[in-house]
């Protein structure tokens, strides 16, 4: 099998991303990212790079010393006071994307294994509490507009997650979405199937596709259209939507010659979710700015922080009674030549021996419900939970 073949390189002959799949084994040398342009697995002894701003050295010094095509991939932090968990492997492998692959539509495992036991950290009154305390700011505060409150649940169960098993239930579940199994912070290992694609970068072509507003799915058809239509006309979640959208038109227009931006949003669905969603375009205006550039300059979006920025994180950092780490960040690859993929870290939990850390998260504005905005951050779970046997249980 060849090594290191870019994304844009396809043809025919690539493998399967099921082979890749098979071949995944969690550890600090290895990487997993399965998107709509192909299947990747890094591995090998890889060499840090703590600040983004340091990738294309990077990249430049593992090029001069041997390593073919090579990439940075992994993660970046909610916070940018915390280093980045982004490495240059010794070797990588492309495949097709996942989500053409038969094999892993036709042979889907159980998820078996032990029983776990849950904890939510904060309990959902303190949630419930914590989002109307957000409420209660925003209106004291003219120019607060939004904040983004997270709660995780932790699961624990002697030996821990098969992170191989949950991959390919994750994938199986949301096929064509983005899915990922990075190494983390202290040994933990960081899976999760996003939905949100932050940034994408193919020569002078830029895409972004903002995610905001969001509804439970329903096992019932006629309930499901029903929420999906309601969500489509929600003045709380077109509010909600439109300013992400203007972020990140903002955030993108200086990089960009052209930039299109849709006057309305359109749905998109997961298995758990519905989502109001806006596909921005454009066309660099500088060859020479990257994909992790354009990352660098929309994280954090409004969806995962809120509006102003700076004001948003004061509010989390005083409400949410754990550290996001990953959480919130953004996850990828980028090669040599600036192109690459990079999404918002949603729908993941930190793997680590006995413990599984689900994280989810939902926007708060001045019309929000606490008791809905609970509920949001419950479906959420919904895609880890059905990864390890628990979906019908919450």
């Amino acid at each position: 099998m060849s090594t290191a073949t870019q994304a844009h390189e396809a043809t025919p002959a690539r493998p399967q991303g099921s082979t890749l799949l098979a071949a995944y084994r969690p550890g600090p040398t290895t990487a997993f990212f399965a998107g709509p342009r192909g299947t990747l697995l890094t591995e090998g002894a890889p060499h840090a790079v703590p600040d983004p701003a340091d990738a294309p050295r990077a990249l430049r010094e593992a090029r001069s010393s041997g390593v073919r095509n090579p990439l940075v991939v992994g993660a970046v932090p909610f916070s940018a006071d915390r280093p980045a968990r982004l490495v240059v492997p010794a070797a990588a492998r492309w495949a097709a994307p996942v989500g053409d692959d038969p094999l892993l539509q036709l042979d889907v495992p159980a998820p078996g294994g032990p029983s776990w036991r849950q904890r939510p950290v904060p309990a959902p009154e303190v949630y419930r509490a914590a989002v109307a305390e957000a409420v209660r700011a925003m209106a004291r505060e003219a120019g607060l507009r939004k904040v983004v409150l997270a709660r995780t649940l932790e699961l624990t169960a002697p030996g821990g997650a098969d992170l191989p098993t949950m991959l390919r239930r994750l994938i199986h579940r949301d096929p064509h979405g983005y899915t990922f199994a990075v190494p983390g912070d202290e040994g933990a290992t960081l899976i999760g199937a996003s939905p949100e694609l932050l940034v994408s970068r193919r020569g002078s072509a830029v895409v972004s596709n903002p995610l905001a507003g969001s509804a439970a799915r329903s096992a019932d058809p006629a309930e499901d259209a029903r929420r999906a239509g309601a969500l489509l006309e929600s003045p709380k979640d077109l509010h909600e939507h439109a300013v992400v959208v203007e972020a990140v038109r903002r955030a993108l227009e200086p990089f960009c010659r052209e930039l299109s931006v849709p006057r309305r949003p359109v749905l998109i669905r997961t298995a758990a979710m519905w989502h109001l969603s806006t596909t921005v375009t454009g066309t660099l205006a500088d060859p020479a700015t990257s994909s992790l550039d354009l990352a660098r300059a929309l994280h954090p979006t409004p969806a995962v922080c809120g509006t102003p920025t700076a004001r948003a994180r004061e509010l989390i950092g005083s409400l949410e009674p754990f550290d996001r780490g990953l959480y919130t960040g953004v996850v990828g690859w980028e090669d040599t030549r600036g192109d690459g993929e990079w999404v918002v870290t949603l729908r993941c939990a930190e793997s680590q021996g006995d413990r599984l850390r689900l994280f989810a998260g939902a926007g708060v504005v001045s019309a929000s419900d606490p008791e809905a905005e609970l509920a949001e951050t419950e479906a959420k779970f919904g895609t880890f939970l059905d990864a390890v046997g628990l979906g019908g249980t919450r």
